[in-house]
């Protein structure tokens, strides 16, 4: 199993921390939509359509993925919250041993 930490903004400042486990070849919006993260709208079900999985990838785990493709950075250019460093679709994370730890940041909103 392949542990991915999610944290969100909390409406008082602070940051909401939750853990999930997940199988390896298992995306990580499949994983939080499982493990019951709330904030991964995830509307598309993963089929790259939407933005809706928006997330930002802490920096110490950004390189380790792999770029994302072209349709990937499109559908970024429509995300509700700001785009930055490190932003990411989480459907387009496929989960490995590798990335057993991940952490990424849910934005304040996907709409």
């Amino acid at each position: 199993m392949v542990s991915i930490r999610f944290t969100s903004p909390q409406a008082d400042g602070t940051l909401r921390t939750q853990d999930v486990q997940a199988r390896p070849g298992t995306s990580v919006m499949q994983a939080a939509t499982a493990g019951g993260i709330e904030g991964i709208a995830a509307d598309c079900g993963g089929m790259l359509v939407c933005s809706t999985c928006h997330v930002y990838v802490a920096p110490e785990w950004a390189a380790r993925l792999p770029a994302p493709q072209q349709d990937e950075l499109a559908m970024l250019e429509f995300t509700a919250a700001p785009r930055r460093e490190g932003s990411r679709l989480c459907c387009q994370i496929d989960l490995t041993p590798e990335l057993d730890g991940l952490t990424v940041e849910l934005p304040e909103r996907q709409y």
